[in-house]
């Protein structure tokens, strides 16, 4: 693969960017249209047209500043500094989080409600979660045999809401894992779009959050038992800080909130799979259960793909950063898909390499794909660790099939927001791996990678 260690040049083959360029990112020049168009390119080109450390741009009629770096980030996720709640777009809330989610939350009403995430979050409940997903994992994988055609990205929304859902104490027929699975892949695809794909995510939404709602209530009523300390049973009875309970919207909201973060790991599994497809030397050490390894491939996973461009938030009053004036209220944009990739932080940052993570101790803010920060202080995702833990059962079951990779387009456009491969990456003839040998490289005929 052939690469060019220039940041303004860099990206790895098989991902398709939008056009980038300079001078586009005057503070009196509104980017709305160029962020739509350039997808994950944007704020990093906003960047390479920047005379400093800042950039200084208007985004949706807005003044906005976007920053890069670990000190950036801790800058960034440190209250006195930024606020997130009143940043998020409606279109964003409508979709992705939902109306009086956690994440509209700030200070001593953010911790409290973060508190009740964080409950679920131990190293028992964790390890029930990606039981129930791996079981659901292997009863799919035994029907994939035959030849069968597998949209992989499909499969594992499925699979994952199959696994999820039980474990949240959310009842749910065998019959209606399909629907609850696109509408949960819609929530995260629609949200940055204003397109077919934002109504489809806003009318999902609606759906689920009616749905949920009724549970709820139907579990404060007695008519549903919840399983206790499950997720249904903590949102239906949690207080809030001013000790009332939730809304019972709002606790669907949270609940979705639960569920959806879960499936949404749909999308770094597919970019696993992409991964094992275009570098399939990592394999071995993935079939060989190397915990070290299979680690390292997960965060370099999450590292490498584009998932969140860059995450907002506004002013608390006039800031300062490193030299160059804030003002207070303006937006402020953490570029996480530029920090992921900076080569400051990571050499060669456009080589897919796992090993870059063996014996390398993270910072807080270092790998910032889902956040930076302490997730039980701050408003860095507390499901990252559900996270990984995931990729690191589901890639090793993946690394252990042998398959065919037929002709499909693998292309991951850097415009779309979230990312995916093209095809959804479709594999056929899929089998056990012979024990005792790698198979020959997945997708031995032509796919547009």
């Amino acid at each position: 693969m052939a690469r060019s260690r220039r940041e303004n040049r860099a990206r790895p083959a098989g991902f398709a960017r939008g056009p980038g360029g300079r001078g586009s990112g005057m503070p009196n020049f509104d980017n709305t249209f160029l962020l739509l168009f350039e997808g994950y390119g944007w704020l990093p080109a906003r960047r390479r047209g920047a005379s400093g450390e800042v950039v200084h741009t208007r985004v949706m009629g807005q003044r906005a500043v976007g920053l890069r770096g670990p000190d950036a980030a801790r800058f960034f996720y440190d209250e006195d500094h930024v606020e997130r709640g009143t940043a998020l777009p409606g279109f964003v809330k409508s979709t992705l989080f939902g109306h009086g989610a956690v994440h509209t939350l700030d200070g001593t009403a953010h911790r409290v409600r973060k508190a009740m995430f964080m409950s679920l979050m131990t190293g028992e409940g964790i390890a029930a979660l990606v039981d129930a997903t791996t079981a659901a994992w292997d009863a799919a994988a035994a029907s994939w045999t035959g030849g069968r055609r597998v949209v992989l990205f499909d499969e594992t929304a499925r699979i994952l809401t199959r696994g999820v859902c039980p474990w949240a104490g959310i009842p749910l027929d065998d019959a209606d894992v399909p629907a609850l699975a696109a509408d949960l892949v819609a929530l995260v695809d629609g949200f940055a779009t204003l397109g077919p794909r934002h109504w489809r995510a806003r009318r999902a939404r609606a759906r689920r959050e009616e749905w949920l709602g009724r549970l709820v209530r139907d579990v404060r009523g007695g008519a549903v038992t919840a399983p206790p300390g499950s997720p249904l049973d903590v949102a239906a009875r949690h207080r809030d800080a001013d000790g009332e309970l939730l809304d019972a919207r709002v606790a669907a909201v949270e609940l979705l909130n639960v569920i959806r973060p879960t499936v949404a790991v749909t999308w770094f599994v597919t970019f696993a799979a992409h991964a094992l497809h275009r570098w399939p030397r990592h394999r071995a050490a993935l079939r060989d259960g190397d915990a070290t390894l299979t680690e390292a491939f997960a965060h370099e996973v999450r590292r490498f793909y584009p998932f969140a461009p860059f995450v907002g938030g506004r002013a608390v009053r006039e800031l300062s950063w490193r030299g160059e004036r804030i003002p207070a209220g303006a937006l402020v944009l953490l570029d996480v898909y530029g920090q992921n990739h900076d080569p400051r932080l990571w050499e060669d940052p456009y080589a897919f390499e796992p090993r870059r993570f063996v014996g390398r101790r993270l910072g807080a803010f270092d790998l910032i794909p889902q956040g930076g920060g302490d997730p039980a202080a701050g408003h860095r995702c507390p499901g990252e660790t559900v996270t990984v833990a995931l990729l690191r059962a589901l890639v090793t079951r993946l690394a252990r099939l042998d398959y065919d990779v037929p002709d499909q387009d693998l292309t991951i456009s850097l415009r779309r927001v979230p990312a995916r491969p093209a095809s959804g990456f479709v594999l056929t003839a899929a089998r056990p791996a012979a024990t005792g040998r790698l198979a020959s490289q997945p997708g031995s005929r032509a796919a547009r990678s």
